[in-house]
Parts: C-alpha cells; structure tokens; sequence
C-alpha cells in the first residue's frame, strides 16, 4: 500500500483535477481522498455534476472517532468513483468538507485516519491525497509527513514558480530533517500548448522541468500537458472530447502514475533490509 500527496502553494495549479485524474488511471485499487481544507470539493459539483448524493465524508469520521467507531465509519462513506472499471482498478472517493470553517475540527482526525488508511494495505488498496492549499488552518499536514511521496503541484508559469518557491523551501527542511527527501518531488502542470508564440526579445512560454527543479531545489518527477478541454472531463464532468485517449493530459497521467509506482518501489526496496548474504 502507498500514501502519495498532492499539494499546491498557491493559485489554482489543478491539484483537485490531477489528482482525481490519477486515481481513474491508478493501475491498482485505489482511494481518493479529499482532505482540502478549503471545502470546495470539485467532485461532486464537477465530476459527479451534481448526480450524486454527498456523504458526510471526513466530518462524519471525525464524529465517529469521538465514539471509537472510526475503523467501522471509514468504508461507509467512501463511493464508487467508475462503477465500470474492473475490481482490479477500483477506484474510491472519500469525500472532504463542505465548508471552510469545518477545517479546524478535523484536525484530531488526520493522525488516526493516516493509521486507518494504512490498514488498506490488507485490501491491496493505494491511497492518493488532495491535500489542497498548504498552510490553511485545518491541513493535513499529518498525511504529508506519513507520505510515501508528496508532490507539490505547480505549473510552468513565473507566477507559480514565484508561489511555490517559500513552500518548497518548507517542505525540503521538513523532510530532509527526517531523512525522507527522496519522498518529495514536483508534479509539473505544463502550460506549453497555452503559448503558440514568442515575442521577440520577451520571456513569456512557460519554464521547463530543469529550470522548475533547479529554482525549486526539488526533483520534477513527473507532469502533464495542461488541456483544458481534456481536464473538464475529470474537473466538470464534461463528455470525453474527440481523441480523449491519445490526448496529452490522459497520456501525462498513465506516465505520471507509472513512474510514481517506480519511485514507490525503488524507495521501499532502499529500506528493505539485508540479509547480509544469508538465506
């Protein structure tokens, strides 16, 4: 089982789309969870488009932590994200807050649900966090500590280098403190396609991975191509566009989940232990 975080500095990068495009395109079971501390869930209103009937989500969890009932609560309210894919590639959504103001009081329930989520491990079930906005009262700063990769999501643009450059800095002190930086990368939302044109003698096409690393002193490990009229499928709920499977994005998220799985697995075989040569 993994844990994999996303996560903005600021702006609107597409953290809630990408992430919600990753899970359709998880190669294993996997879970959702909605855990942005600004109660704006896109997918209900988006991706549901308003057809399915919420559930308390985390707010009902962090009810049934109060009683014990936590471990009981946790499969009740998560939902099918695609009845029509295969139980092998099941994909489930946990919904988060409806309101701002809810934030605070999940802040008790982000240590025991991270061990609960742990226990998916049994049902050989993946866990992918929209973790939203860092730094807002409620966040689940929990989730990205416990992570077996968090990435913060930016796009290629000046202005969201400049956002992301204070919480990068952040993020690297935190997990370098506990000897965990190869659990922290960049997942770049590429803004290339958005700009046909150059004009001569101005910088205005968005920076590429090298320069995005090198600014941020983190590895960009994987990205998508930004079309929009590709994304409204997974962010509005939107019919698929003409050549929706050959398109950029869907082909950045299938890389982007695959590659993640290497970096999972070549992290958790640098932990496994030794057996010094013996059987």
């Amino acid at each position: 089982m993994a844990l994999i975080v996303l996560a903005s500095a600021s702006g609107s990068p597409g953290v809630s789309t990408t992430a919600l495009g990753l899970t359709l395109n998880w190669p294993r079971p996997v879970l959702l969870v909605d855990a942005d501390p600004t109660g704006s869930s896109s997918v209900f209103a988006g991706y549901f488009h308003g057809t399915q009937e919420p559930t308390g989500g985390l707010i009902n969890l962090a009810l049934s932590l109060r009683d014990g009932g936590l471990a009981d609560a946790l499969p009740r309210e998560t939902l099918l994200l695609d009845p029509e894919a295969p139980a092998e590639r099941s994909a489930w959504f946990l919904p988060g807050i409806r309101a701002h103001e809810q934030a605070p009081s999940l802040l008790p329930l982000w240590d025991p649900l991270t061990e609960q989520l742990r226990t998916l491990e049994r049902n050989d079930q993946d866990v992918i966090v929209d973790a939203g906005r860092l730094g807002l009262a409620g966040s689940a700063q929990p989730l990205i500590a416990a992570s077996d990769l968090t990435l913060l999501v930016t796009r290629s643009s000046l202005p969201a280098l400049a956002g992301a450059t204070s919480w990068a800095k952040t993020l690297r002190g935190q997990f370098a403190a506990v000897g965990g930086l190869s659990r922290l990368g960049v997942l770049l939302v590429d803004e290339e396609r958005r700009w046909p044109t150059v004009p001569t003698g101005a910088r205005v096409r968005p920076y590429t991975a090298r320069h995005i690393a090198k600014a941020l002193q983190i590895p960009v490990v994987a990205s998508v191509d930004w079309e929009p009229e590709v994304a409204e499928f997974y962010s509005h709920g939107a019919r698929k566009p003409r050549k929706f499977e050959s398109s950029g994005l869907l082909r950045g998220y299938r890389a982007s989940t695959a590659i993640i799985q290497s970096i999972l697995g070549a992290n958790q075989a640098a932990l496994a232990p030794t057996n010094g040569g013996h059987a």
